[in-house]
Parts: C-alpha cells; sequence; structure tokens
C-alpha cells in the first residue's frame, strides 16, 4: 500500500540534529508515521498520495517538545502549598494526595496532557508513585488519557514503601509493602511496555525517592528494570534537605548512595539534580546517567539552580520537564524552554550559561537522549518518527524578531498551528482534535473539589 504524504514547506525549520542544521525556508515531507525528507526550498516535485499540503509561512517548525518529568495527578490540587520549601511542601499536601482515586486520576492525567500536547509536547512522560490502597486502576486511567490525547507516553512507574512510622514523608495508608510495589511493577512492564520503534507506551521503573523508598526497594528496582530492559527514574539531589536526609539516613550523599544501590547508568535518568558538586557531575558523565531539568519547579520551592552548563560541558544527557502542576502550576513545557535559558543565566556562567539554541535542544533532542529514544525523536531528520511542531510566529507576539528559534524561545508563548505524532494530527490551530478541552476542565474542577471534601472530612 502507498504511504500517505503531508507535505509542510515555506516555513523556517530548526532540525536539532547533530550540526544545528536550520533553514530559512524549507520543506518537511511526512510519510505515514516517518520523516521522508527534509531541506530547503520547496518539497519535491511529483510526490505521490500527498494527502495534506500545508503552506507554513510565518511559521517555525521544529521537533516536538520532549517531556521528561511529570506527576499528571497534581493537577486536581494547583494552587496549594505556595509558599513552602519541597519538604513542607510533601508535609502538605501528602495526605490530601494520599486520597485519590481512579477518576480524579484520570481526570488529572487529562488535564495535564491536555495542557502540555497543545503547548507542542508530543512526548510525555508521567511519573506516578502514589497508590493507596482501593484506588482502583490508576495506571490503567493514565495510560488511557496519553491514548485519548494521541501523545507518545512513558510512564514512569512509581512507588513508595518508607511510609511516616519508617522515618518516611508519606503517610503509612499510602505506601506499597516491597513485594507489592516490585510486583505492580512488573506486572506494568509486562502489561504496556511497548519496545518497537514507534512505541506509543513505554514504561520505566522508577521508586519516588530516597526519602520515600527503601533501600531494598531501590536496589530490587534496579535489578527489576535490568532483568526487564526498561529504563529506571526517580529524584535526585533536589534540595539541601535531601542531601542531609540521605547523609544522616546512609552516611553519605545522594550520588554516592544511587552508585551504592545501582542507580547510575546509562538508563537511568534523574530529575532536578540541583545540589550536584563537580565529582557528582563527574560521576553522571562517567556514567551517562541523564538528568530531568524542571527550572520553574526548582524555583517554586526555592530549592536552587540546577548546574545545567557544567553538565553539558561534562557529557551529561539533559532534558526538560513540567514536574508536577501543584510546583508548575502553568503545566507547560514550552516556558520552560525560556526558564530554563533565564534561570541558568543567574547562576556562575552568567549570560553565557545557555543560548536559545542549547535551551531547545533541551527540550527536544537533550529529552529524547534522557528517555532512551534519541533515534526515534528529538531531531528533524529522514527516517525519523513525525513528532513534528509547526510554531506560528506571524503575529504581534514576535513582531520584529528576525531569528525565529530566538523568538521561540524568548518570546512570549507561541501558538501551535500543526502538531503530529507519530504521523497524526493532535494539535491544529492551537486547539486539541481529539479531547473536548472544556469537558476536561470540567471534570478536573469536579474532580479536585471531590478531592479537597475527602481530605477535610480526614
Amino acid at each position: 500500500m502507498a504511504a500517505s504524504r503531508i507535505v509542510i514547506e515555506n516555513c523556517a525549520i530548526a532540525t536539532v540534529d547533530a550540526n544545528d542544521t536550520e533553514y530559512a525556508s524549507g520543506y518537511v515531507v511526512v510519510a505515514d508515521n516517518l520523516i521522508e525528507s527534509v531541506g530547503a526550498g520547496g518539497a519535491p516535485g511529483g510526490l505521490e498520495n500527498v494527502v495534506r499540503r500545508v503552506d507554513a509561512t510565518g511559521h517555525l517548525l521544529t521537533p516536538g517538545l520532549v517531556n521528561t518529568h511529570h506527576h499528571f495527578y497534581q493537577w486536581i490540587t494547583r494552587g496549594l502549598a505556595t509558599d513552602h520549601n519541597l519538604f513542607n511542601w510533601l508535609v502538605a499536601l501528602y495526605p490530601t494526595w494520599a486520597r485519590i482515586d481512579e477518576p480524579m486520576v484520570r481526570a488529572a492525567a487529562q488535564g495535564s496532557l491536555a495542557m502540555m500536547a497543545r503547548g507542542g509536547v508530543t512526548t510525555a512522560t508521567d511519573h506516578h508513585y502514589v497508590y493507596p490502597r482501593g484506588s482502583g486502576d490508576l495506571t490503567g486511567a493514565i495510560i488511557g488519557a496519553a491514548s485519548e490525547t494521541g501523545v507518545r507516553f512513558t510512564l514512569a512507574r512509581g512507588s513508595m514503601d518508607r511510609g511516616q512510622s519508617d522515618g518516611g514523608l508519606p503517610p503509612d495508608f499510602a505506601v506499597e509493602s516491597l513485594e507489592d510495589a516490585l510486583a505492580a511493577t512488573e506486572a506494568t512492564v509486562d502489561t504496556y511496555h511497548d519496545a518497537s520503534f514507534d512505541a506509543m507506551t513505554q514504561i520505566t521503573v522508577a521508586p519516588c525517592s530516597p526519602f520515600s523508598v527503601s533501600t531494598e526497594l531501590m536496589r530490587q528496582g534496579a535489578e527489576l528494570a535490568r532483568r526487564k530492559g526498561v529504563r529506571l527514574h526517580t529524584h535526585g539531589s533536589e534540595t539541601v534537605e535531601e542531601e542531609q536526609f540521605c547523609k544522616e539516613l546512609f552516611g553519605m550523599g545522594p550520588t554516592d548512595y544511587f552508585e551504592s544501590t545501582g542507580w547510575l547508568g546509562d538508563d537511568v535518568w534523574m530529575a532536578h539534580c540541583v545540589h550536584m558538586n563537580d565529582s557528582d557531575i563527574a560521576a553522571f558523565a562517567r556514567t551517562g546517567t541523564g538528568v530531568a531539568h524542571c527550572p520553574s519547579s526548582n524555583a517554586r520551592l526555592a530549592a536552587g539552580i540546577a548546574r545545567v552548563p557544567d553538565m553539558l560541558k561534562a557529557g551529561v544527557p539533559v532534558g526538560l520537564g513540567v514536574d508536577g502542576t501543584a510546583s508548575n502550576e502553568s503545566g507547560e513545557l514550552h516556558t520552560e524552554l525560556r526558564n530554563a535559558l533565564l534561570i541558568n543565566r543567574l547562576g556562575a556562567h552568567r549570560e553565557s550559561a545557555l543560548n536559545a539554541r542549547q535551551a531547545l535542544r533541551l527540550g527536544t533532542y537533550g529529552g529524547a537522549q534522557v528517555l532512551g529514544r534519541a533515534a526515534q525523536i528529538g531531531s528533524v531528520e529522514t527516517g525519523k518518527l513525525a513528532d513534528l511542531v509547526l510554531w506560528k510566529l506571524d503575529t504581534l507576539a514576535h513582531s520584529a524578531i528576525a531569528d525565529p528559534v530566538v523568538a521561540l524561545v524568548f518570546g512570549a508563548a507561541a501558538p501551535v498551528t500543526l502538531s503530529l505524532v507519530n504521523g497524526r494530527t493532535v494539535v491544529e490551530d492551537n486547539h486539541l482534535t481529539s479531547v473536548d478541552e472544556d469537558a476536561v476542565a470540567r471534570s478536573t474542577r469536579t474532580e479536585a473539589q471531590r478531592l479537597a471534601r475527602i481530605a477535610a472530612a480526614g
């Protein structure tokens, strides 16, 4: 059967390939779910079975954005505990989060995914680690919401087995036993993980953090992941308090602790990594361990500024993350391009910390690297999957900015005229094609109110 083709032409293109190839005016041809060709000028003549031709004058085409860290369930607890550091914020919100159930998680996932997708995200990650007893099929609800939205998706199946009675932060009724956590994680991998080139759903093993997880769950989780051939994800070195916690409990800092439990390697990525010294960064570079940089969340919780320029110089893979919307209420990744650049310029490297193209790379190819999918997504190259975004840059918001990449990163959030995932249209004229945004807004309000009532009743 002949391939169906989509032709996009007359747009600026930032490929984010190894050479940072760009075209002031170029074209992309999509054949089914793959990029067939990309280049300068007009598209080749004589193409067969062209089902759509897009005149993209006034636009920038980039790879789809790749979100490497999130907590979808937090959509229904936005705007709470707004003046807290991380540990106090967790203590304030865990009693509420411990009461989530399947309808709440489904609505929250729909809200989180919709907000990201309409803002240019084509690959999303959710680190879900709260599984209260009797709460229903939370994993199925999240994966179902991702499928409905149409984005490529990685579920980081999280877990916690260190409750308050064992010195952890979450309430005891919100944690699983070691055995249950490992069994449920393995079942999730067996049921949902797709290792194929164009996989739409993948699973990673993701115990929550050193202060909510036992050492045995960390060790056995790493063994499980490698036995199953999937990746590993957790939180790491987010705050000064976490470093103190690790030293008091384990007699070593977070990076040394992770290495002792098998949690450094090119199949691992960690969220945040704000408080890392030179030896920590060297260990990540030596082992190929990746980082999900979440600048807005780190600022919201006063965690600090991650040393992203130093990580990149050392060769550490770095992508961007929204983080949960209880610590980044905007829920958008395209704004993280700008915030990553601006916040890192407040650090030691000042104006040379990051530039616009480095920020775009973090949000695209860097994220693909971190998720282990750089061969399939993250750049506009022949043979890669057709996850593409057309950003509209010809309005007042970006007028007089001649460089389209600078306009996208430094300027106001650009509308998405078209977003393709696996060659299928997910966003058209800044609206989702398969999701009723108003219905999602209503359901998230309803579930947020229900959760608040349940939490208040204790």
